[in-house]
């Protein structure tokens, strides 16, 4: 099926926040303020009058949640401006390895100790992007990717969310439909396994087939499926969230039964989602988030388990919807019927496992 053209106001992913509204948002106490999180899916630009780097991400973690580590995830930041073009996104690992190296400075520590918080080792691991379309020559790139990166470096996103709707914005890669089944793409995932690395699946709710069916022919290779696989509930699919709710479902309990899948829970604050907390007067507390993600966040740790399900922030994406500090809260409210180990699981121990923090 040839691309259908998109309409220039198409719905992405990505809106700037809105400081002022984000500024009503009721303080909450913190919620179990000495559980260690590990944030396992940020990102960090500067971009379009939008400013998110390290000054703004620490100001987040350190706002009362014990965010002891971070993973930075591909975004297109601080590309290369010159050189051969498949290498051009070694620059992202380049910036976010540095930023890396300032925030496990003893200058960070002594900052964050006079603040009375615990030093965020922000980008301890580091997820970039590769075109997997280059097939094994690709290899070259991730080779790349570790020089640049050393032991902090993780994993490629070769982002493929797509929809037929004019309406919804593809993602930045520009993906033809089914990108995860075409040969070319499957030659370059085959490279990752070789280098120790994982692949960050983000496609929309409808795609996830291509990623059960990309996960069974590599069961060597790690796959981590961001955002509770991107459930849509705009353009065609607005107001019609049971429905989908019902085939998301179904599609997330089948790739659970691949036991290299791991999920990322969290992501559900964008404005493509079927929630509208970013259109109402007034920021959400915690409560609301939780009762409205609570059958989505469920269904995750019913059928991954809490040892393949990890809470995330997507910030500064999910920003758009509400502020860090009540975001961990309500992720906290959702996990509050929850073991301590799976608790312990949820909030850090499957992202230090899966990243090798």
């Amino acid at each position: 099926m040839a691309d259908i053209p998109k309409n220039p106001d198409a719905i992405h992913t990505v809106a700037r926040p809105r400081p002022d509204w984000l500024a009503t948002q009721a303080a909450e106490d913190i919620l179990q303020p000495d559980l260690p999180i590990v944030d396992p899916h940020h990102h960090l630009w500067n971009r379009g009058g939008h400013r998110y780097l390290l000054e703004e991400l620490l100001a987040d973690t350190g706002s009362g949640h014990r965010v002891e580590a971070t993973v930075f995830v591909d975004c297109m930041a601080h590309y290369r401006v010159g050189g051969p073009v498949h290498l051009r996104a070694i620059g992202e690992t380049e910036f976010a390895n540095g930023v890396a190296a300032v925030a496990a400075s003893a200058e960070a520590a002594k900052a964050a100790a006079d603040a009375g918080q615990v030093a965020t080792l922000a980008c301890a691991g580091i997820v970039s992007f590769a075109d997997l379309m280059l097939g094994d020559a690709v290899d070259e790139v991730l080779a790349a990717h570790l020089a640049a990166g050393g032991a902090r470096f993780k994993g490629i996103r070769h982002a493929g969310a797509w929809d037929a709707s004019p309406d919804i914005r593809n993602a930045h890669t520009q993906p033809a439909q089914h990108l995860y089944g075409d040969a070319r793409f499957r030659a370059g995932f085959a490279m990752l396994a070789p280098r120790g690395l994982s692949f960050e699946a983000w496609q929309f709710h409808p795609q996830l087939d291509d990623v059960l069916a990309l996960a069974r022919a590599f069961p060597d290779t790690a796959v981590v499926l961001n955002h509770v696989g991107g459930v849509l509930g705009v353009g065609p699919y607005a107001g019609q969230a049971d429905d989908q709710f019902v085939l998301w479902k179904d599609a997330l309990r089948a790739l659970a039964d691949c036991p290299n899948v791991v999920v990322k829970v969290g992501g559900l604050g964008m404005r493509i989602g079927p929630f509208d907390f970013h259109q109402r007067p007034a920021p959400p507390s915690s409560t609301q988030l939780a009762d409205a993600w609570r059958p989505y966040v469920d269904c995750c740790i019913e059928a991954f388990g809490a040892q393949r399900c990890m809470f995330e922030s997507n910030f500064p994406v999910d920003q758009v919807s509400t502020g860090y500090a009540v975001l961990w809260n309500a992720f906290k409210r959702l996990a509050a019927g929850a073991s301590a180990d799976e608790q312990a699981a949820l909030f850090a121990g499957t992202a230090r496992r899966v990243y090798r923090l």
